[in-house]
């Protein structure tokens, strides 16, 4: 036995009563549980720790991070084993040359602009294959982003794909899920994304289903409009026949205050009647994106340079200052901004720091950071209901997502912290979940949302993906006033049966490796 972990708290993953056992390790698998009388090469004395399985990040943004910075403690610290990468429609493959300098200049408030990387790889099969090469903290899965899709396929411009044009997309997002994406994401609030039809995404589902993969939508509205954007994807993903999954699922803006029982209301007539859908959400009220993105789509037609030029000139400015002001753009999910609830929490430009942890006063400061930052700027926007926040947890179908930020002197605390706020604050102080149904919201059923049939459990065989943490102190170390604190109470991490945490420590082990689901070939 290369480990054996003595009188933990087994809390495997399945929602189920936890046990007190030993748990050995070997090969990278776990290969025992009970009583093991025999030692390995190594021993944990856990009594007073809880053993989970790893925890699985739903939606993360470190699609660049885990490239650059092999620590990855953000992740590592919190007990995460597994990143799902990708997200909301944009990120770096399938690409080509003019596409990828789309996509870069748009995301820099989500990654940076990422000139510390070389861009060696144009399809999914290269990034994955990047990621192998390279060595990672903490495992990865990838969805094929939906707005670079279209991005490459027909540009950022706001029209309807011409037949032609339709085909070449299904063929990019076959060719991702043929070289191992686990589905397929999009942002409907973010161009060139949020340009596609309902009927445009069906056909895209219905490439998804045949590869067994899940749709994961940004949709088009999580302030006025939320519940009929959320019924919108419910719909073309239930015509598709595909699984859905929906991306940071919440009800924020003053429209929506305590409206979360109508959400899950809409869901569970769905599921009763046989859709197959799940959800994620991070466990604080503040949302987080980049400053660009609230922007009218209309004003990223033809992408970024062509939103520097509108910004530019006074006439268009002013357009998308009544849009963002009056009428509320579809970018701000259809309400109008309250420039005071915007904190700028990063700057792509370390010059422009000053900005950070600033609130906007109105558009012409806003209009002259993006300017200056180049569509750089990211930042939290406080618009969120701690109620709204407790009622989508505690949901059947309800996993963790962090949508961490990793980018920006200030970012949400989330990023570092997701994970042990949810059980130290959600489970310990507050009640809301039990320990052993967070640690399956946490670990068995986004491992079933992945069809992962190894991973998400504390069971004989499976991967020895675990975290040991102390259910009487952990915590969130991140707060808003200093995000990049890590968390206390959380000892022990493993992947594949190697430390990647140890003694509360980061080892110098890089035992994550991305996890295509479909069969694949390597070059």
């Amino acid at each position: 036995m290369d480990l054996v972990i003595r009188g933990a708290r087994v809390v495997d993953g399945t929602g189920g009563p936890s046990y007190t056992a030993d748990v050995g390790v070997h090969g990278g698998r776990i290969a025992d549980i009970g009583r093991i009388r025999s030692g390995g090469r190594h021993t944990v004395d856990a009594h007073g720790l809880a053993l989970a399985p790893g925890f699985v990040d739903m939606h993360a943004h470190s699609d660049l991070a885990l490239i650059r910075d092999p620590d990855h403690s953000a992740k590592a610290a919190q007990g995460v084993t597994l990143e799902v990468l990708g997200q909301d429609g944009l990120s770096y493959a399938p690409v080509d040359d003019r596409t990828l300098a789309g996509v870069r200049a748009a995301v820099t408030g989500w990654n940076g602009p990422g000139d510390d990387v070389e861009f060696t790889w144009r399809d999914v099969a290269g990034y994955l294959d990047r990621l192998d090469r390279t060595g990672i903290a903490v495992n990865a899965a990838y969805l094929v982003p939906q707005g670079t899709v279209r991005a490459y396929a027909l540009g950022w411009d706001g029209r309807p794909a011409g037949p032609a044009e339709l085909d070449r997309m299904r063929a990019l997002v076959a060719e991702g899920l043929a070289q191992g994406a686990v589905g397929m994401s999009s942002g409907l609030t973010y161009t060139p994304g949020m340009y596609a039809s309902g009927a445009e995404l069906t056909e895209l589902c219905r490439v998804v289903a045949a590869y067994g993969g899940y749709y994961c939508p940004h949709h088009r509205s999580y302030g006025r409009g939320a519940l009929d954007a959320y019924a919108e994807v419910i719909g073309l993903a239930r015509e598709a026949g595909c699984a859905l999954h929906l991306a940071h699922a919440t009800m924020n803006f003053g429209e929506n205050a305590g409206r979360a029982p109508e959400l899950l209301a809409l869901l569970d007539r769905a599921l009763a009647d046989g859709a197959d859908i799940t959800l994620d959400s991070y466990p604080y009220t503040p949302g987080c994106t980049t400053l660009v993105a609230l922007l009218p789509g209309w004003a990223g037609e033809g992408g970024p340079e062509a939103v520097l030029a509108r910004l530019r000139d006074d006439a268009e400015a002013e357009r998308i200052r009544y849009a963002l002001e009056v009428t509320g753009s579809d970018g701000c999910h259809g309400v109008p901004v309250d420039w005071p609830a915007i904190e700028i929490s990063g700057t792509a430009d370390p010059a422009l720091g000053a900005y950070v942890g600033t609130r906007l006063r109105d558009w012409d400061a806003a209009r002259r950071l993006l300017l200056a930052d180049r569509l750089g700027p990211t930042v939290l926007q406080h618009v969120g209901h701690e109620e709204n926040v407790r009622t989508i947890m505690r949901h059947r179908v309800h996993t963790g997502g962090s949508d961490g930020i990793l980018q920006g002197a200030k970012p949400h605390p989330r990023a570092y912290g997701t994970f042990p706020h949810y059980l130290g604050h959600y489970v310990r102080e507050l009640g809301v979940l039990s320990l052993e149904e967070c640690v399956a919201h946490l670990a068995g059923r986004p491992a079933a949302r992945l069809r992962l049939p190894d991973r998400g459990l504390v069971r004989t065989g499976h991967r020895a993906d675990l975290v040991l943490f102390d259910p009487d102190t952990v915590a969130a170390g991140s707060t808003y006033e200093n995000p990049r604190v890590l968390p206390a109470g959380i000892p022990h991490v493993l992947i594949d049966g190697r430390f990647v945490m140890r003694d509360g420590r980061r080892t110098d082990a890089l035992a994550g490796r991305p996890v295509r689901r479909t069969p694949y070939r390597g070059r």
